[in-house]
Formats: structure tokens, C-alpha cells, sequence
């Protein structure tokens, strides 16, 4: 029997190091707020303009060139994606040395690089979902894991980065993050790809669009990505803020440990997750999620708070991977168009997700009870706002949990669309 895995081990192991050039992608900005606050004296806002920026082009991007990839073939586009990052990176770091306005630099910088992640969002899946395998969840789920890893390094070695060589020295450090797209776009170039579906055969968004099954799906990768990003986004400002830890402690065991986690889950369901059900597995993941946002929220000893943001990054590990593969079970025929739909719904859940807790941790300490409830706890407004915003968090893996029940009753109740 042909081992057919084996003739496209360089084009996953593409795939892997896109995923981890699609981490710093999303992951480098922030690591840089406070170096740029402090050089260019930015506001808060503008800084997190470039993120909300970041997302916004990522979703136009997931949808823009879906169809014209079915129609063209992925080589190209891939190709062309990481050079997009290379490009962007390039344009970030030299921008305060060309413009007299670097922020305007800095936001073409960002929409550069951030439609060209966007473009490998929608790529990444569907090429290691078309090799021959008799395990796509746990294929999809090692592709996924990379993007974990890629947090992590990013996150690590630009702080250490910057810690022995001075945060004035940040434009190199973003040039040096254009190495391994740069290693990429040669790989893509040579490696390659399985058989897509063939234009006859394929079915378009119009067919399916209207689809509940499809409409949920949607729903369940974006309430899982906000479960995935709200923890991880907020872990280290609330260990801070709310558990007084000190940041260097914060960061490591808050985002740190989410990451590894988020990795470790990903990465364990790639080798052992053929054996369980998939449905399962992810519905068991949004009840733990739950409980550990929950905990999180409440707890007032800071070890708690810290195991639980850990658990929850294996919690939330299957959220997003797992809706991919169960999706594009569902709808075997459909095109790039699916993964792309399904990439802007998790991007639109990982934008508006922590952007919802921010909104409510500064604005639950103007409801009276809530207030009332803070200062016979000795919370200050920070901390109660804080508080509240992450227990509201935790409705959104309460909500994918939903979600998945109903497309696996589906599943079980509806035949594949062919």
C-alpha cells in the first residue's frame, strides 16, 4: 500500500513553518506596544489601532481571494503570501527612518503583512486537508500546533531580544522575523501539492451558503477563537492587575503557559486523536473551558488562577482546528472558499471577543450593584472590572459548546452534502 503522507512530508513541513510565520504575523505588534509608546510617544489607542487593523484586513483578505485561489492554483498565491510578510515587516521596521509620520508607516507596514497572513490563513488548511490520510483531525490539529509554537517564539525571543540589545533596537528584530517566510516562500516554490477539487466537481458558497449546518459552524470557530484569544490576550494584564503578580512572573506563567498549552493540546491530538470522537473531545474541551474561565474570574489565590489559564489553553486547543475538519467532512466538495468563510468567522471571533471584555471591564464598575459588590470584596475598580469582564468571557465556550451539539445531532440526523 502507498504510503501517500510520505510523498508531501516537505509540503507539511511548509506548512508548519506557515503556521508559525502566521503567529508572528499576529503576535509581533503587541510585543512591540511598549517600545514604540515609548520612541514615538503613541497613544494606547493608536496602538491598538494597529491590531483592530491587523484582524480587519486578515477577514477581507480570508474572503477576497478564496475564489480566485480555486481558480489559479495555490503554488502561486503561497509564494506570494510570505514575500507579502517579508514586504510588510520591511516596511514596519524602516518607516521611522523614511517618513517624517512613521505611524503612517506602520499601518501600511500592517496592511501589508496582515492581508498576506490572512491569505495563508485561508491556504494552510485545505493544502494539508487535501492530502490522502486517514486522520485529518490530527493532521489539521499538528498544522494548528505550530501556531502556538510560533506565539511562543515570537513572544520569548523578541522580549529577550530586545532585553540585551535595547528596545530602541526593535526595527531589527522585525527585520530578522522576515527569515523564515523568507525560507518559506523557496520551499513553496518547489514542494508539491495534492490534488484539489476539481472545478466539475467543486461546489460554490452559493450552494451552501444558507446551509444551517454551515451558518453554526461559522458561529462555533468564532465563539471558539474569542474563547482562545480572550485568555490569552488578558491572562497577562489580569495576573498583573487583578492577582498582583509581577509582569515578568505574569507573562510567562499567564501567556506563556496558555501558548504552550494551546500547543501541547494540538499537539497531542495529532498523535493520539484517531481513537477518540472528535465531537467529543471539543464539546468536553468548551465545558472545561468554562470552568476555568469561571475560575479564573473568582478565585483569589493567584497558583488557581494561573493552573486554570494553563488548562484552559488545552481546553480551547481544539476549537478552531477541530470546526475546520468537521466542516469540510460535512461538505466534502466544497472549495478554499469554506476554509476562508470559516477563517473570517474565528477572525471576527477573535477580534470583537476581547474587545467585548475590554468594553465591560471599563464599563461594569458604573452599574451600581456591581460596585456595591466590589467594595465589600476590597476590589478596586480595576480589579472588579477586570473580574467581571473575564466571567463574562466565559460565555463564549458555553456558546460553542451549543453550537457543536447542534451539528453533531445533525451530523447524525442529515447525510453528507455531495
Amino acid at each position: 500500500m502507498t504510503d501517500f503522507t510520505s510523498s508531501y512530508k516537505l509540503t507539511i513541513k511548509a506548512c508548519y513553518l506557515g503556521l508559525f510565520v502566521q503567529a508572528t504575523v499576529i503576535n509581533l505588534t503587541p510585543v512591540l506596544f511598549i517600545p514604540l509608546r515609548e520612541q514615538f510617544g503613541f497613544s494606547f489607542s493608536k496602538l491598538g489601532l494597529l491590531v483592530l487593523v491587523n484582524f480587519i484586513t486578515q477577514v477581507v483578505s480570508d474572503i477576497l481571494f478564496s475564489h480566485v485561489v480555486d481558480r489559479h492554483g495555490y503554488r502561486r498565491f503561497l509564494v506570494w503570501a510570505h514575500i507579502g510578510i517579508i514586504v510588510g515587516f520591511s516596511i514596519f521596521a524602516i518607516s521611522p527612518f523614511l517618513m517624517r509620520d512613521p505611524y503612517l508607516g506602520f499601518v501600511l507596514g500592517t496592511l501589508v503583512f496582515s492581508a498576506a497572513g490572512g491569505l495563508l490563513e485561508v491556504l494552510l488548511s485545505p493544502v494539508v486537508h487535501a492530502i490522502p490520510s486517514t486522520a485529518k483531525s490530527a493532521s489539521m490539529s499538528l498544522l494548528h500546533s505550530f501556531y502556538a509554537w510560533g506565539q511562543m517564539a515570537v513572544v520569548i525571543l523578541t522580549t529577550l531580544f530586545l532585553f540585551a540589545f535595547g528596545r530602541q533596537a526593535w526595527p531589527v528584530i522585525v527585520l530578522l522575523w522576515t527569515i523564515p517566510p523568507l525560507l518559506n516562500a523557496l520551499l513553496f516554490s518547489v514542494i508539491p501539492f495534492a490534488p484539489i477539487v476539481p472545478d466539475e466537481h467543486r461546489q460554490g458558497y452559493r450552494t451552501h451558503i444558507r446551509n444551517r449546518f454551515f451558518i453554526v459552524a461559522v458561529l462555533a470557530i468564532g465563539f471558539g477563537g474569542a474563547a482562545e484569544v480572550i485568555m490569552n490576550q488578558w491572562a497577562s494584564a489580569f495576573m498583573e492587575k487583578v492577582m498582583l503578580i509581577p509582569k515578568v512572573i505574569g507573562d510567562v506563567a499567564g501567556m506563556s503557559m496558555f501558548a504552550l498549552m494551546l500547543g501541547l493540546g494540538r499537539l497531542l491530538h495529532g498523535k493520539f486523536g484517531h481513537k477518540f470522537d472528535l465531537y467529543k473531545i471539543m464539546m468536553i474541551g468548551c465545558a472545561a473551558a468554562f470552568v476555568c474561565y469561571v475560575v479564573v474570574s473568582l478565585s483569589g489565590i493567584g497558583s488557581i488562577s494561573i493552573l486554570a489559564c494553563g488548562i484552559c489553553g488545552i481546553a480551547v486547543s481544539l476549537l478552531w482546528p477541530g470546526t475546520l475538519v468537521l466542516t469540510s467532512e460535512r461538505f466534502p466538495l466544497a472549495g478554499t472558499w469554506l476554509f476562508a468563510f470559516l477563517a473570517a468567522g474565528g477572525d471576527i471571533g477573535a477580534a470583537a471577543g476581547p474587545w467585548l471584555v475590554g468594553i465591560i471591564s471599563d464599563h461594569a464598575v458604573k452599574v451600581p450593584l456591581l460596585a456595591g459588590i466590589g467594595l465589600n470584596l476590597g476590589l478596586d475598580q480595576t480589579q472588579l472590572g477586570m473580574r467581571i469582564g473575564i466571567l463574562i468571557g466565559s460565555l463564549f465556550p458555553l456558546a460553542a459548546l451549543l453550537c457543536l451539539g447542534y451539528m453533531k445531532r445533525a451530523r447524525q440526523r442529515l447525510p453528507l452534502i455531495k
